[in-house]
């Protein structure tokens, strides 16, 4: 196994917690079918969710089967009846596309005011656990914050996925992968090359990779207190390369230059990227 010592840049991280679930609790088990109105491999799932996991699955059928579990806490039975009454979780369809996020007490979609919410205080706590089935060929779209992992079980489109306090697990992925959580594991296991680049990061755990012995790629490393494994047999450190970024500050000139490592399996190709801060980059060939 040929090993690797990489340096990683840093970077700021935000994340946004809920309080703990408190005494006082309800709970309601929500369950929607869409039917595509267009082929599956042309359409995508998005789940915008905060506090939960989110499970999807591929199977051989033509809906998207979406069961949620909904539980709402708090201190006290006036509260609670608050979360009931305005918390709400939104479905919208459209021809290519199904989106499931939560509408209220804000809109957890991108770009939508969450992060520099000024609302009133939240005194309840909310908390959904997607259980999902999708066509197999489906593209998905799907990110939480807290209280649980991402699992993505064959699903061979395109795939982004995103958390923040947990892990998040691909298993017989076929698609392009942008994949990135903060605090957890990333594991993805391909069973056909990806077409295209694919990008893993994580800021503290490792990072699992596993691809068929065919790949062909070039690979970028970073990390700051790990190093990189692979068991590929024709992986070769490619030369260092440099960046140069301009920035004119007080009428002055300055010149940034950032190195990055690169390495070749095979004969080259896309460029699949794998960043860490805390923790190892493992690069498998499939057996």
């Amino acid at each position: 196994m040929k090993i690797f010592a990489i340096p990683l840049l840093a970077g700021a991280v935000l994340s946004c917690t809920q309080s703990p679930a408190q005494k006082l609790e309800f709970s309601d088990h929500v369950k929607k079918e869409f039917t595509l109105s267009q082929n599956a491999a042309t359409s995508t799932l998005a789940i915008y969710n905060i506090n939960g996991f989110i499970k999807v699955e591929g199977y051989d059928g033509d809906k998207v089967i979406l069961e949620i579990d909904k539980k709402i806490t708090a201190k006290s039975k006036e509260v609670l009846e608050e979360g009931k009454n305005q918390f709400k979780l939104e479905f919208d369809q459209k021809a290519d596309s199904i989106i499931a996020y939560i509408a209220d007490p804000f809109d957890s979609r991108p770009n939508r005011g969450r992060k520099n919410w000024n609302g009133p205080k939240i005194e309840y706590h909310f908390e959904l656990n997607f259980t999902v089935k999708v066509p197999y060929s489906l593209n998905l779209h799907v990110s939480t914050v807290n209280g649980g992992d991402v699992t993505i079980d064959n699903v061979t489109g395109a795939l982004g996925v995103n958390n923040v306090n947990g892990a998040i697990k691909v298993a017989n992925a076929k698609g392009a992968a942008r994949v990135s959580t903060v605090n957890g594991d990333v594991e993805a296991n391909f069973v056909t090359l990806p077409p295209g680049e694919s990008d893993f990061k994580t800021l503290n755990g490792d990072i699992k990779i596993t691809y068929p012995a065919a790949l062909s790629a070039d690979c970028q490393f970073k990390s700051f207190n790990g190093k990189f494994y692979t068991d590929f047999p024709d992986a070769e450190p490619l030369p260092a390369r440099v960046v140069k970024n301009q920035e004119t500050s007080n009428s002055k000139t300055v010149y940034k230059l950032n190195t990055e490592t690169y390495i070749r399996i095979g004969k080259g190709g896309p460029t699949h990227k794998f960043e860490t801060f805390n923790g190892n980059i493992y690069l498998k060939e499939q057996s």
